[in-house]
């Protein structure tokens, strides 16, 4: 018998659900779409128990078993769903929890697809849903929002996608449960090793896997993680009978890089530490958003470890000259990867108004403080001081 709960973040995240004590030390990639019954009595037990293991793997599969059980673990979770992509786990909680006529309240900044989904999707819009995007750090604007009738999801991404605005979850998830609405927290861009939002009162985490978790650019899923026994159940039949699952190979690749998450996120945290300096004393730099500096609105809150372990590994910076500007900057990079996504073990540079959030009308990224100067960098874990030479040789070029 083991106690799980006895065990450090990195001992877990090295050896929980699988360690074993003979045998491969890493668990076999279950590559079958089927699997074979005893007998017709045997498939038939298996179909009327409920149990899905042992009988398709759309509806089972080791692999993604023991990663789903590993995340929930870390996020202190009753369970985890994986699923194919960060994008298949949040609309699976729309869809979930929201009905025709639905109200949703939600931060403004939160990741493009996530905030297009809900103003596009014609799927959507013929369930008439309607959602107030704000700053759901103003903790009294929330509530306000939240009396909006049919109100059915209260939808937080903090730190804010890329704003890196902070929301307190504490506060909002007791607003949230005053108005007896589920209180769904994107934990991303800190990932379970740095902020624990189901211990502050949110009811369901989802992440893009994709991101820290993974931690290598080599795999693309997502995962919900509930605290209650009951939305497991809605939420795993959800993405079970959409199709929604995680590959098996996909999912061995989060097996291995979740072993890391740790260690990669202090030294990401460490790199973005310095760059944030570095940066704030740029003179081509018009503005630096970073939660580990002093002149961020919510830093003493983080600073304090109310809710974060640290600031993470985001930046955003404003360039002088606007998106010309910055522009020029990107593309003068030589050692950072100019590419979307974040989280990976490579620094990743990329320009969000005209990039992950250009699904997002000009007027409304502004209102949400995504501006054209605005650049979105994730730390990686180069050494620091070949990072600062590469932003060096690229300001010369402006």
């Amino acid at each position: 018998m083991r106690n799980f709960e006895k065990w450090g973040f990195n001992s877990l995240a090295v050896h929980g659900r699988y360690h074993p004590k003979c045998g491969p030390v890493n668990p076999p990639v279950e590559r079958s779409s089927t699997y074979v019954f005893k007998s017709c009595e045997d498939g038939a037990k298996r179909f009327a128990s409920g149990n899905k293991e042992g009988i398709y793997s759309r509806l089972f599969n080791l692999n993604c078993y023991e990663l789903e059980t590993k995340i929930a673990d870390l996020e202190g979770g009753y369970g985890g769903i994986a699923t194919s992509s960060g994008m298949a786990a949040v609309e699976a909680v729309y869809f979930t929890f929201l009905n025709p006529g639905s109200h949703v309240v939600a931060t403004g900044s939160i990741y493009g697809p996530s905030r297009s989904i809900l103003e596009k999707s014609a799927f959507y819009h013929k369930w008439g849903v309607r959602t107030t995007f704000l700053d759901t750090s103003d903790v009294d604007e929330v509530r306000k929002a939240l009396q909006t009738p049919n109100t059915k999801l209260l939808f937080v991404e903090t730190p804010a996608n890329p704003t890196l605005s902070i929301t307190d979850i504490a506060a909002v998830a007791e607003t949230a449960a005053n108005a007896h609405i589920p209180l769904v927290v994107d934990n991303t861009f800190c990932s379970p090793y740095l902020q624990k939002p189901l211990a502050l009162g949110a009811d369901i985490v989802v992440h893009s896997m994709t991101k820290c978790i993974g931690g290598h650019s080599n795999a693309v899923g997502g995962v919900i993680i509930t605290k209650t026994q009951g939305d497991y159940h809605l939420l795993r039949d959800n993405v079970i009978n959409r199709g929604a699952v995680l590959s098996p190979d996909n999912a061995d690749l989060f097996n291995t890089g979740v072993k890391t998450l740790g260690l990669r996120m202090e030294r990401m945290q460490e790199n973005a530490m310095a760059l944030a300096r570095y940066l704030a004393n740029n003179a081509d730099v018009s503005w630096v958003m970073y939660p580990g500096l002093e002149d961020h609105p919510r830093y003493d809150f983080v600073m304090s470890g109310r809710q974060m372990k640290g600031p993470g590994g985001m930046i955003t910076f404003g360039v002088k000259g606007g998106y010309e500007s910055a522009k020029r900057l990107l593309n003068g990079l030589n050692l950072t990867t100019l590419a979307v996504s974040l989280g990976g073990v490579e620094s990743l540079i990329q320009h969000p108004a005209s990039m992950t959030h250009a699904v997002v009308s000009e007027d409304q990224r502004i209102a949400a403080g995504i501006t054209n100067d605005l650049v979105r960098f994730s730390a990686g874990i180069e050494d620091i001081e070949d990072l600062v030479e590469d932003f060096d040789n690229a300001f010369k070029k402006l």
